[in-house]
């Protein structure tokens, strides 16, 4: 049987006893700092962040007003690893506790470090960074692999830096994430993928900068395996100018940026150009030098009482060595003419690729836009219903409606904002 409350005990309201535990917790909790994962992130449209921080026993809910964020500079997605400032506050309408961050850092770098440090010594003592298994980089490549996210500049960089410098080759991309949980194994994937298929000349792998924890798949122990373990010569072009990855020491070079190993890979054109017409001023000054000795050497010939013997062996001579400048010159002007040939039809290739690519990303996007059209949120308003918001909140269900709140009705043309009866 309960106990039965005498008639004289002051029972507190809920408003009372909820009024306390704020004051007891708002005035013990200021200034807290806490670790853990975000998740659950979102973005009111006044920009507001409503997020939760947890960890595997617990978990806090936690708002950011957004003219902290913008001072912060933070932009919070799910998954990371942070450690945050602020108050804790009772939220009395809904009866709830809650964190004001004003304060966000990235947590876990230190624990990031280490395991680069301790990956790093171990492959070094497995002799993964030795200069006897670098391969050498083949000097003027057909065909080059990429592997690296096919929407990140990094590609697009190594596109144009190509294009300029030896629009001869022919690049290929394996697609994979160069961040994120995933992107470790996608990128292992690609790398096996043109290993096993050996139909590249030359493999870049890598992204643009970031943060350690962003740049963190190219420190995995499986892709710097792959790395080694691969039969092409690899370049490692992760983009960050002072700080080495692991894939940097396996691969057989690095690069601090995309654009840097895309120089590495190719020669430039203009400079074969230059050794062509190099070596065809050489050959004709060689010639030219030859033909001059035996000039000489026939004169001296003609002053020598043997001239009459060996008349005819010098005339033979002269036109043989005749046939050989203009056989020479021919072979020449032919072998240019090829490889003029040869680059307007790659550079048609190329021309012909990316128009068609540009007309099948066309074609993705008009598709992508009539898929929006279709899943547009506000048809229904079109057709005459009415949508309900309350606290900036899109009211779907009864049980989410207060009826002691102000609330808003929205119609496709106008809102209306109603106040609650008093």
């Amino acid at each position: 049987m309960p106990t039965q409350i005498p008639f004289s005990f002051d029972v507190p309201s809920v408003s009372e006893l909820t009024l306390k535990i704020k004051t007891l917790l708002e005035s013990n909790f200021t200034d807290v700092l806490v670790e853990g994962e975000i998740s659950n992130v979102k973005q009111s449209r006044n920009g507001h962040y409503y997020f939760t921080v947890k960890d595997q026993d617990a978990q806090l809910p936690c708002v950011m007003w957004r003219n902290v964020s913008e001072r912060l500079g933070s932009r919070l997605t799910d998954g990371q690893q942070v450690i945050l400032g602020g108050d804790i506050q009772v939220y009395a309408p809904h009866g709830r506790y809650q964190m004001i961050v004003t304060l966000v850092e990235q947590a876990g770098i230190g624990k990031l470090q280490q395991a680069f440090e301790k990956l790093k010594h171990k492959l070094k003592e497995e002799g993964l960074f030795d200069d006897s298994h670098k391969k050498i980089l083949p000097a003027f490549p057909e065909r080059i692999g990429v592997v690296t996210s096919s929407s990140g500049a990094a590609f697009h960089d190594i596109i144009s830096t190509i294009e300029r410098r030896w629009p001869l080759v022919e690049l290929c991309l394996y697609h994979a994430s160069v961040q994120g949980v995933n992107a470790a194994s996608e990128i292992v994937k690609g790398i096996n993928y043109f290993c096993r298929e050996k139909s590249v000349d030359l493999l870049i792998i890598g992204r643009g900068g970031g943060s350690l924890e962003d740049l963190w798949p190219f420190n995995e122990e499986s892709v710097a395996r792959a790395v080694f373990n691969c039969a092409v010569p690899v370049i490692s072009a992760v983009g960050h100018e002072v700080d080495f990855s692991i894939s940097d020491f396996v691969a057989d070079a690095r690069a601090a940026t995309p654009t840097q190993a895309a120089v590495m890979a190719t020669p430039d054109i203009n400079e074969v150009r230059f050794l062509v017409d190099d070596i065809s001023s050489g050959l004709t000054s060689l010639l030219n030098d030859k033909v001059n000795r035996y000039r000489e050497s026939v004169q001296r010939l003609g002053q020598s009482h043997a001239l009459l013997v060996v008349e005819n062996k010098i005339r033979n001579q002269r036109e043989r060595i005749d046939n050989l400048r203009e056989n020479m010159r021919y072979r020449f002007e032919k072998l240019k003419s090829e490889q003029h040939e040869i680059i307007r039809n790659y550079r048609d290739q190329i021309q012909k690729s990316t128009e068609k690519k540009l007309s099948s990303a066309r074609e993705q996007i008009i598709n992508l836009t009539h898929r929006v059209d279709k899943n547009d949120p506000n048809a229904p308003l079109e057709q005459g219903y009415v949508r309900v918001w309350q606290e900036s909140t899109w009211i779907r269900n009864a049980n989410q409606f207060h009826n002691d709140q102000s609330f808003e009705l929205q119609w496709k043309d106008d809102r209306l904002k109603i106040e609650p009866v008093q």
